[in-house]
């Protein structure tokens, strides 16, 4: 089955997806960047739901985009290769993560990629779109990142933030106080009920400028 069958692939995509297939289940062996349990699933359940904005969103070129909490490097890694005339930073805190995501960026020769081991709010500078997979709650995401958007409308989508995310999500909604422009639902694009409940919220710049402030955390 091609994991890929559903989404607009450009034509160079293809044997570079797969090799950073390879890389990524290569380091996975010496380092956990997707779940040991689930790497067999890692075109379908990790690679391609990364790769759904290619339905959606067309890039300008040099358009600037931040994927925060990357991990092993998604989505920005697969975005990268499908995005080849958009510059990416892709940061995470965890040092040992950054050093694979720089190899494999680099094995796959994508130039249009930077990675940092540093935390999303010590950034400085401004970007068109902002990625998060799994990140945390959505108010202390935006709390960390919405300095760093810079708004905009020269992209098919509003400049803002791409959040993948699953389940209910009406009390950080609530707590954010700003409503998605849109909600793409990943098992439509799929057809795969691994993906029920699971989708891409757009969340537009100038939205997010009026959000709250996360609650401070509950005292003990």
């Amino acid at each position: 089955m091609d994991p890929y069958a559903q989404l607009p692939l450009p034509d160079a995509a293809r044997p570079r997806l797969a090799e950073l297939a390879a890389l990524l289940r290569e380091w996975n062996a010496k380092l956990n960047l997707v779940s040991r349990t689930d790497i067999e699933n890692l075109e379908q359940r990790h690679i391609a739901p990364c790769l759904a904005p290619l339905k959606f969103l067309k890039l300008a070129p040099g358009a600037t985009v931040l994927d925060v909490g990357t991990g092993g490097g998604l989505p920005g890694l697969p975005l990268a290769i499908c995005y080849p005339e958009a510059k990416f930073l892709l940061v995470d805190s965890t040092a040992k993560k950054i050093r694979a995501v720089t190899d494999i960026a680099q094995r796959l020769g994508l130039t249009n990629v930077e990675a940092r081991p540093v935390r999303a709010e010590t950034l400085t500078g401004h970007f068109d779109f902002v990625l998060g997979r799994a990140v945390t709650a959505l108010p202390l995401f935006v709390s960390w990142i919405k300095a760093r958007l810079r708004p905009g409308a020269q992209h098919s989508l509003a400049n803002g933030v791409l959040i993948w995310k699953g389940g209910d999500l009406t009390a950080e909604l609530a707590d954010l106080g700003v409503e998605p422009r849109q909600r793409f639902f990943l098992e439509g694009f799929f057809q795969d009920e691994y993906f029920k409940e699971k989708y891409i919220l757009h969340f537009a710049a100038e939205d997010l400028a009026r959000a709250r402030p996360p609650r401070p955390p509950a005292q003990p």
